[in-house]
């Protein structure tokens, strides 16, 4: 048997199919010529019997090859060479190299680059096997029956990784095992970083399993490694496995693991994780962390933390307590005439004092924790409206728990009888109707029968008890629950084209199942109160009537500068309101009341504490007033065009002042004059709040019967005694900066861009996608934006309170922050501020971030203060390692 040889072929794409040859074949005479129509062949079997007798290969598609330079047949050997920009395909699987032999005996490949005479090694092979592609640097061996493969020193990528090692072997179902393998998810040809392993696994569409592994920076290897390593491969949605704890130092419970555990992705919708910690000192917790999503209907996630605390044996002072924390949000899409949405936080009030996140302070000086359940109905072809809540505040300072279980709304849209009129007051006339139940269950429980000494405030002594089960039934004996409707009235009219008016009134009527019945005890010296059972309504009422115009004013500048125009609007407005004196005995909602031995007597409200309290006190014929005063200017800008060219800047964003006046009170009938401004300059870089309030009515000192002096309001006006148009009593003053040489952008914006890149990228704007560009752009911390070479902010604040008695109060402080580069890949960030008052530094932080490339290291220092800490955090910037970090942490919190 004589090799054929095939030279000097075109470079044409050759298809061939798979050629079952016989052993007996004899080499076929060149010098034969076939006949132009051959004989049929007889069939010597039965057609029946065919294809029961042919067996079935193992060859299942089309094989497709080309070679550029030439395709050699070896018939002996039963195999073929490609030579030279060559490839293979059968079904999804397609090999490229400069050297492919095809074994048809044997179903393998064999591929490979080709040495040419200075040593260079062009046309290493490239593997690509469905989604997954192999860069391959020497060779390999593949059968294409059993998908099989043997490579030396090859690259490939598993999601966000990539693994590379000396030898590899491919299973049939996508799996791998690699020998002095590692895995990194830098993609430079010199990763910064990479574990080095002598075994590493990669299970298709699951894991990446290694085992003893050593950490590598930039090819240096350090101390940091586990005894083996599990690392998801898989889409983010579908991953399950172990969470590796973080570790570190506390004061008071010692050296911890904390966050060890699994997490469980049950299917597409839910998602879950439980982890655990464990303390040195004695004390452990546990956490479930849940999430779920229903496309195009909800999602929502759910937070338990549950914490033990118990001190070692040779504590002098044992603590042993529990703590939790409970979280749940969940979010409707919006669809239907119905939703339901939740936002609730709630736990125990001891939690944030003793639970430190290194990661957040402000979870360490929260003080209050606040719940919303909700659920809304709109019912189509009507204009009603129902919505139901649950509430819950409470508050870690004082213990004081507040439930409002439920609270329901029935609300009807507002209503135009009279579109069709053509008289405008009755055209525009519209009337609303709103209903509200309540039911409010707190642990301030009133045990006193008394009436506060203080009369002026009225607040009652009250005690605050456990929130528990136990408390039950005293918490609903002292429940607060009621019922208001309100119907407000409202039109809206022009008088004379340039004034605009409005004309309402409001009509409300409370319903409570009890009210308060007082009487002075001359035994106590005090006023005592009993709850009297029964239904009774509080019916109130007031009207309004407003009118408000604009007024502009224009003042032009002739000439070359860049001021062209300065523009004022004016917005006065005028309002006149009445209430009628509830307080009449008529109305029975006021009870006058003898209050000490001396017989002087007063007023109190019959359903003061309730839970919409009850009728206003006193006659009120009131006019208010408001101006509003904006002042812009309009600028020439510099230009070489024709056309002249304008901006506009603000030079009086808002200048407003307010009051009013009550004719029908006995003193004091004018309202202390509300002023407030706002104003930005230089780009809006700066801006610049104010805000005051002027008491018009003068001062006097008293002397009292032992002699000594208080300093009181009295009914005249300031200026009669010399002081003035009023006395300041409060003021505030803001200031902000911020400066850097970019462009100063919205969350909005940077959302915008972030998105607009990644699509220009080619990314898929998928959940997962969408999730990750909300972490970024809610948490800065995620991501440095390292183009702008530096960014400080300056804030400046004054608050001035002057009370009646002459006790002036002045706080004033100074905050800094910004980051500034190093260099390409090293920035400085700080956090700082002063007490201008007290004369002393406020909390601050000190941090240095670097670009590693496929990392990124921040170093965070808190020098002193409540929260003196350090930490060192080098997180991989792979969405898939987001948890994979090397961190060292020590803080001082308890000190």
């Amino acid at each position: 048997m004589v090799p054929f040889l095939a030279t000097a072929q075109q470079p044409t794409k050759q298809a061939e199919r798979r050629l079952v040859v016989p052993d007996s074949l004899a080499f076929p005479n060149l010098d034969t010529i076939p006949e132009a129509n051959p004989p049929a062949l007889s069939d010597t079997l039965p057609s029946d019997s065919v294809a029961n007798i042919v067996p079935t290969g193992p060859i299942q598609s089309d094989i497709t090859y080309y070679a550029e330079d030439s395709i050699v047949s070896d018939f002996s050997e039963n195999k073929v060479y490609l030579y030279n920009k060559a490839w293979f395909e059968y079904g999804e699987m397609k090999l490229e190299a400069d050297l492919i032999v095809i074994d048809w005996k044997n179903s393998t490949l064999y591929a490979s680059g080709v040495t040419d005479s200075l040593g260079n090694v062009t046309g290493n092979p490239f593997f690509k096997d469905g989604s997954s592609v192999y860069e391959i640097r020497k060779e390999m061996r593949y059968n294409f029956v059993t998908q099989k493969a043997i490579i030396k020193d090859v690259v490939t990528e598993q999601q966000d990784g990539v693994l590379r090692g000396e030898t590899i072997k491919k299973t049939e179902d996508g799996s791998i095992y690699l020998s002095h393998g590692y895995y990194t998810t830098c993609l430079l040809t010199k990763p910064h970083w990479h574990i080095s392993s002598n075994k590493i696994k990669s299970i298709q569409g699951k894991q990446v399993v290694s085992g003893p592994f050593n950490l590598y920076f930039n090819g240096i290897p350090t101390p940091l490694g586990l005894p083996f390593g599990i690392i998801p491969d898989t889409p983010e949605e579908k991953a399950s496995g172990i969470v590796f704890p973080s570790y570190g130092s506390e004061q008071v419970r010692g050296l911890y693991l904390r966050d060890f555990g699994y997490y469980f992705a049950i299917n597409d919708y839910v998602h879950a994780r439980v982890t655990g910690d464990i303390y040195s000192k004695g004390g452990w917790g546990a956490k479930l962390q849940s999430i779920y999503k229903k496309r195009y209907r909800f999602n929502g996630s759910f937070n338990l933390d549950f914490q033990k605390f118990v001190s070692p044996e040779t504590e002098l002072n044992p603590t042993n307590y529990n703590t939790f924390r409970i979280q749940w949000s969940h979010t409707p899409e919006t669809r239907g005439t119905s939703q339901f949405s939740a936002s609730v936080n709630a736990g125990s009030t001891s939690y944030f004092n003793n639970v430190i996140n290194q990661n957040n302070y402000q979870n360490n000086v929260t003080s209050d924790f606040t719940s919303n359940v909700s659920y809304s109905k709109t019912f189509t072809g009507t204009p009603f409206s129902l919505s139901a809540n649950m509430r819950h505040s409470q508050s870690v300072t004082t213990g004081e728990v507040r439930v409002d279980l439920p609270t329901i709304s029935m609300n009807m849209n507002r209503q135009t009888p009279f579109r069709n009129v053509r008289f405008e007051p009755l055209k525009t006339l519209n009337v609303a109707w709103n209903f509200n139940l309540q039911n409010s269950i707190t642990n301030r429980i009133d045990n006193s029968f008394g009436v506060s000494n203080d009369l002026n405030t009225g607040n009652e002594e009250a005690d605050i008890v456990p929130f528990n089960f136990a408390n039950a039934p005293l918490l609903l004996d002292n429940a607060k629950n009621g019922i208001r409707n309100n119907i407000p009235i409202s039109s809206n009219f022009t008088l004379f084209k340039y004034f605009t008016g409005s004309i309402g009134a409001n009509l409300t009527d409370l319903w409570y199942l009890n009210r308060i019945n007082y009487y002075y005890n001359p035994e106590e010296e005090r006023v005592d109160k009993i709850l009297e059972d029964g239904f009774n309504r509080v019916t109130t009422y007031n009207t309004s009537v407003s009118l408000q115009t604009n007024i502009y004013g224009f003042f032009n500048f002739k000439g070359k500068g860049k001021l062209q125009t300065i523009r004022q609007h004016i917005q006065p407005s005028i309002g006149f309101s009445f209430t009628p004196d509830f307080s009449d005995p008529s109305f029975g909602y006021y009870q006058d009341v003898q209050i000490n031995e001396e017989g002087d007597r007063r007023l109190f409200s019959r359903h003061q504490g309730f839970v919409y309290s009850g009728a206003p006190l006193g006659e009120s014929r009131s006019m208010t007033f408001n101006i509003r005063n904006v002042i812009e200017a309009k600028l020439r800008n510099d230009s070489d065009s024709a056309e002249e060219s304008t901006r506009k800047i603000p030079l009086l964003e808002t200048l407003n002042l307010s009051s009013s006046y009550n004719f029908a009170a006995d003193s004091f009938n004018l309202s202390p004059v509300s002023i407030s401004a706002r104003t930005s300059f230089f780009d809006r870089k700066l801006s610049v709040n104010m805000s005051s309030t002027l008491d018009p009515y003068a001062t006097r000192t008293f002397v009292d019967a032992e002699g000594g002096e208080t300093i009181r309001r009295v009914n005249e006006f300031a200026w009669k005694y010399g002081q003035g148009i009023g006395t300041i009593r409060n003021a505030s003053l803001n200031m902000n900066i911020s400066l850097n040489p970019g462009n100063n952008q919205t969350q909005g914006e940077v959302r915008d861009e972030v998105t607009n890149n990644f699509l220009e990228q080619g990314g898929v704007l998928d959940d997962f996608a969408q999730s990750e560009i909300n972490r970024i752009v809610t948490d800065p911390s995620q991501y440095i934006d390292w183009n702008i070479p530096w960014n400080v902010s300056i804030g400046y604040n004054l608050s001035y309170s002057k009370q009646t008695s002459g006790t002036i109060m002045v706080t004033q402080g100074m905050n800094l922050s910004g980051n500034v580069s190093l260099s390409e890949k090293w920035k400085i960030n700080f956090n700082t501020g002063l007490d201008l008052q007290a004369q002393k530094i406020t909390q601050s932080m000190i941090g240095i971030a670097r670009d590693l490339h496929c990392w990124q290291m921040n170093v965070n220092w808190i020098p002193f203060g409540r929260f003196t800490s350090y930490n060192i955090d080098i997180r991989v910037k792979s969405s898939i390692l987001q948890d994979l970090k090397v961190s060292r942490r020590r803080s001082f919190f308890d000190n």
